[in-house]
């Protein structure tokens, strides 16, 4: 496994990013609060779409960082179809992992959105790749193979909150595409 080797640089001419105010608002979130949230989109997301963590094969057990540069936190997905795993992490106490995936927050959401090309991400050095790239090309296919976006049935995960999560993520798209086409 691969250690995190701390923040990455990230090109000063990099797609937008969210505002600062967003990351000082979340940078004293206690990493618990979050947990509770986390845990259920994993698993949902496997009930739901087993043929995603399938679609991984050998690579289902490995530890994938996301990493959005511009959050103060990242996660850890496991996508282990029997016992998946989302938590996040601080910056500072990134875990081990077999492979990280590093870009803007909004540049990750519309990766897995599927709004986003992740080729052409990777060759602008806008989505920064390490660790086991075959891992993270089986888990790019899988997202590609899914029909919509994995993200309009993450809201699902929220049970009762499944309404405000579901605005919450048009509210991401909506700025999204604001600063993309700004």
């Amino acid at each position: 496994m691969h250690s995190a080797s701390g923040p990455a640089s990230h090109p000063a001419d990099a797609r937008p990013q969210l505002p600062g105010l967003v990351h000082v608002l979340l940078r004293p979130i206690p990493l618990p609060l979050l947990r509770p949230f986390l845990a259920p989109i994993a698993a949902h997301v496997a009930r739901a779409h087993p043929q995603l963590f399938a679609r991984l094969g050998p690579h289902a057990h490995k530890r994938f960082l996301i990493d959005p540069l511009d959050l103060p936190f990242g996660l850890l997905l496991t996508p282990d179809p029997a016992r998946p795993q989302l938590d996040a992490c601080r910056r500072e106490q990134m875990p081990g992992h077999d492979a990280r995936i590093a870009g803007t927050f909004l540049d990750l959401f519309g990766l897995v959105d599927g709004s986003i090309d992740g080729d052409a991400l990777f060759f602008s050095r806008e989505l920064q790749i390490s660790g086991d790239t075959e891992a993270v090309v089986a888990l790019r296919n899988a997202l590609d193979d899914m029909d919509g976006s994995i993200l309009d049935s993450v809201s699902a995960a929220f049970g009762p909150l499944s309404r405000p999560a579901s605005l919450a993520i048009s509210a991401i798209r909506a700025i999204r595409a604001r600063r993309t086409h700004a």
